[in-house]
């Protein structure tokens, strides 16, 4: 029991524990545009990093992506890195679910020229990523009323399908693109 605030008490961090309390809260990974070993991995023919300038996405990334300009379609990927790992050192299903909510609805930005926020996601998980394992997903529009659309969506690796599932987004403003605009980013 605590009576006085000023005496030293076993169940309170001392000051050198406040201290190194202090940094280990404080140390995290640091903010890069440099990429780790397993992120300048060989990435797969046609792909190209997402640059991502702030947010989450930059946050969790990199993202790539590759177009099929025939179709008007995108492939979104990234590679498992320690920072989307679980307690068992395998793809969080939280990232998973992120990385979904994000390639599915870029189906929305590139038909449509788009934005959008989610409405609805609902996965189901069939598989499991390892460490270093490229994961890949797109997505179709399936229903469009007004501005809420209905996608059906597909994440995998290699042949094994990781997760489906559908997701509700409702349209919110238009990012239609000048000619030439989305190659230039990257």
């Amino acid at each position: 029991m605590i009576t006085n605030l000023g005496t030293s008490c076993p169940s309170l961090p001392s000051r050198k524990g406040l201290a190194i309390l202090r940094v280990s809260v404080h140390h995290h990974r640091e903010m890069s545009d440099d990429l780790t070993e397993g992120q300048s991995a060989v990435i797969p023919d046609g792909f190209v990093i997402n640059l991502w300038q702030r947010g989450f996405g930059r946050t969790v990334g990199p993202f790539y992506s590759r177009r099929d300009l025939a179709t008007n379609t995108e492939t979104m990927a990234f590679r498992v890195e320690d920072y989307h790992a679980n307690g068992m050192n395998n793809c969080h299903g939280g990232m998973l679910m992120s990385f979904a909510d994000m390639a599915w609805g870029r189906v929305i930005s590139n038909q449509r020229e788009i934005g959008w926020v989610t409405v609805r996601l609902v996965t189901d998980f069939l598989s499991g990523a390892q460490m270093g394992d490229w994961v890949e997903g797109a997505s179709e529009i399936i229903s469009e009323i007004e501005d809420v659309f209905t996608v059906r969506g597909r994440i995998w690796c290699a042949d094994r399908t990781l997760m489906t599932g559908t997701a509700v987004y409702k349209g919110n403003r238009s990012i239609r693109r000048k000619a030439g605009e989305r190659e230039g980013r990257g």
